[in-house]
C-alpha cells in the first residue's frame, strides 16, 4: 500500500484544459483537483473549503461511532449480549478497514460528490456500466436519506431520556411526542445546513476536539465509578435473545448495532468537491477517520459492557428508552452528572445530524447533475448565494419527514430505517468494489491514483466483498425468528418500494435522460 504526496502514473496538468484560473478563490483547488474534475466532465461550482483535518472531522463525527456504540447497542445486547457485542463490534471494525481501504482507493481514482455510482459507471463492463450506475445511485441516495430520520430520532430519544432522568413521573414517551421531537430536529439541523454551510469546515474541527474530550470523560466514568463485571462474562457470555437455531446466527442478526456504528464511510467522498487537493486528502482521511473511530469504539463497548456487569437486564429494560442513560445514572448516582454527560452527547449526535445531512444532499445533487432522478434540472441548481444545493436539501428534508412520520405509528420504526440505511449502503458498496475487483480478476487496468493499495488490493477488495454480502443479507432480518407484524423488519419494504419508484421512473423516461458519469469521462 502506498501513499504518497506526488502521483504515480499521473497526467500532465500542462496538457489539461482547466477552468481554475477563472474561478473564484474560494473555489480553486489544486492542479490536481482542477485535473481530475476535468477528466471526469464535471464543473466546479462548489467552495473547496475542507482541508485534511476538517474532513477527518466531518468522517468522524458522521460515523460518531463510539456515540453510537452506546445509544444504538440495544440490538447487539439482545442479539449477542455483552460478548457478541464486544466481538462483532471489533471484528466488523477489522473488515471495515478493508472495506475503506478499497473505496479510499476508488476516491483516489474519482474524486467526485457522486461516489459509488460514479465508480460503478467507471468500472463496471461497458455494457452495464449505465443501469447498474443508475441502481446504484438510487441504492446510495436511500441509504443517506433514511439515515437522516435516524439521527434525528437518536436525538429525540436523548432528549426524552434526559426528562426521565430528571423527573420519572414526566409523562413523555408517547409515538407523537417523540415523531415532534424528531421533526423538530430535522427542521434545526436542515436550517444550519443552509444558512451556517459555509461555517461547517470549523465546526467539524471544533467538534472532532469535542469527540475526543467526552469519549474520555466517559471513559473515567465508566472505569473509575462502575462496580465493573468480569472479564468472563464480557468475552465469554452470549445471549439469543430473539430464539434464533443458533448463538452464530443470532450474533449476525445483531449486526446491526457495529454496521450502523461505521456505516457511511462514503461520506468524505460525498464532499470531495468541497476538499482542497481532494484525490490526495480524502484517502488518507478516510483511513484516519476509521483508525481512530474504530479504536475509540472499541475502548469505550468494551468499557460500556464492563460497567453494565450483572446489571443488563435492568438497563435493557429501562424506562428512559435508551440503556446508556440508564447505565450513567446508576454510575454516577447523580441527575446532574447523567444529564451533563447526555447533553454533551446530544451535542456530538446534533453536528453527526448536520454532517449526515451535507452527505445526503451532495450526494442527491449529483446524481440530479446526472439526471438520475425526476426534476433533476431543479434539484441540481446550486444558488450562487449560498453555494449549496438548496433544492437537493429540501428534497431530503421532505423525504426525512416522510420517512420520521412512520414514527407516529410505530415503536420500531427506528430498526426499520436504521435498516433501511444500512442495506442500502451496503449495497452501493458491494457494487462500487466488485466493479474494480472484477477488473483487477480479469487484469484490467485501473485509472492512475495517488492511494495504490498494490498487491494488496485483491485481497482486501475479497475480504471487503465477503463482509459486505453477509452483513447485506442479515440486515433484512428482525430481531425475533417469529415476529408479529408489529416487530416485523420492514425495511425491505421500504426497499422494494424505492426499487419500484426508480424502475418505473428509469422505464418511462428516465433511461434516455440519465446521462451516465463514465460517459461524460475524457480519456486524457
Amino acid at each position: 500500500m502506498s501513499m504518497t504526496g506526488k502521483p504515480t502514473h499521473r497526467l500532465s496538468f500542462e496538457e489539461v484544459p482547466s477552468e481554475n484560473g477563472t474561478l473564484p478563490e474560494i473555489k480553486k483547488g489544486t492542479d490536481a483537483d482542477a485535473a481530475d474534475m476535468t477528466r471526469m466532465g464535471k464543473k466546479q461550482v462548489l467552495r473547496r473549503e475542507f482541508r485534511f483535518i476538517s474532513i477527518v472531522g466531518f468522517i468522524c463525527i458522521l460515523q460518531s461511532t463510539w456515540e453510537g456504540a452506546l445509544l444504538s447497542n440495544d440490538q447487539s445486547l439482545y442479539n449477542g449480549g455483552l460478548a457478541g457485542t464486544v466481538w462483532t463490534f471489533i471484528v466488523t471494525w477489522i473488515f471495515t478497514l478493508c472495506m475503506i481501504a478499497s473505496m479510499a482507493e476508488l476516491a483516489s481514482m474519482a474524486p467526485t460528490a457522486g461516489g459509488q455510482y460514479h465508480w460503478v459507471s467507471e468500472f463496471a463492463p461497458p455494457s452495464l456500466e449505465k443501469p447498474l450506475s443508475y441502481m446504484v445511485g438510487w441504492s446510495s441516495w436511500l441509504g443517506w436519506v433514511s439515515g437522516i430520520p435516524s439521527c434525528a430520532q437518536f436525538l429525540a430519544y436523548q432528549v426524552e431520556g434526559l426528562v426521565l432522568i430528571n423527573n420519572p413521573d414526566a409523562d413523555l414517551g408517547a409515538l407523537w411526542q417523540i415523531g415532534l421531537l424528531l421533526f423538530a430536529f430535522l427542521f434545526v439541523t436542515f436550517g444550519f445546513n443552509i444558512f451556517l454551510s459555509h461555517k461547517l469546515p470549523l465546526a467539524e474541527g471544533i467538534i472532532l476536539v469535542l469527540h475526543v474530550l467526552a469519549f474520555f470523560a466517559y471513559l473515567i466514568v465508566f472505569w473509575v465509578m462502575a462496580d465493573v463485571g468480569s472479564a468472563k462474562n464480557v468475552f465469554t457470555e452470549f445471549s439469543n435473545g430473539g430464539g434464533w437455531s443458533s448463538q452464530g446466527v443470532s450474533c449476525l442478526v445483531g449486526l446491526v448495532t457495529p454496521i450502523w456504528c461505521f456505516i457511511g464511510p462514503d461520506a468524505g467522498a460525498h464532499m470531495s468537491e468541497e476538499l482542497r487537493d481532494a484525490s490526495r486528502v480524502l484517502p488518507k482521511a478516510m483511513m484516519w477517520a476509521t483508525v481512530i473511530n474504530g479504536a475509540l469504539g472499541c475502548v469505550m463497548i468494551i468499557s460500556f459492557c464492563f460497567a453494565a456487569g450483572d446489571n443488563l437486564d435492568g438497563i435493557l429494560k429501562t424506562g428512559t428508552g435508551i440503556p446508556v442513560v440508564q447505565l450513567l445514572y446508576n454510575v454516577t448516582n447523580s441527575k446532574a452528572g447523567t444529564s451533563v454527560l447526555i447533553v454533551v452527547l446530544l451535542i456530538l449526535q446534533y453536528f453527526s445530524a448536520i454532517t449526515t445531512i451535507a452527505s445526503s444532499s451532495r450526494q442527491t445533487w449529483a446524481f440530479a447533475r446526472d439526471r438520475g432522478f425526476p426534476f433533476s434540472e431543479w434539484l441540481s441548481r446550486v444558488d450562487p448565494r449560498w453555494d449549496v444545493p438548496v433544492n437537493s436539501l429540501l428534497l431530503c428534508l421532505v423525504v426525512s419527514l416522510i420517512l420520521g412520520a412512520i414514527n407516529f405509528g410505530s415503536e420500531t420504526a427506528l430498526d426499520a430505517i436504521m435498516s433501511v440505511s444500512n442495506s442500502a449502503l451496503l449495497f452501493s458498496y458491494i457494487m462500487c468494489i466488485g466493479c474494480v475487483r472484477l477488473k483487477r480478476w480479469r487484469g484490467q487496468p485501473l485509472l492512475p491514483r495517488r492511494f495504490d493499495l498494490g498487491r494488496w488490493g485483491a485481497p482486501l477488495n475479497d475480504a471487503a466483498l465477503a463482509f459486505l454480502i453477509v452483513a447485506f443479507i442479515f440486515s433484512f432480518f428482525p430481531e425475533d425468528v417469529n415476529p408479529g407484524a408489529p416487530d416485523m423488519n420492514w425495511a425491505i419494504v421500504i426497499w422494494g418500494a424505492m426499487w419500484v419508484l426508480a424502475g418505473a421512473y428509469y422505464y418511462f423516461g428516465g433511461s434516455k435522460k440519465y446521462v451516465s458519469p463514465g460517459s461524460l469521462v475524457k480519456n486524457m
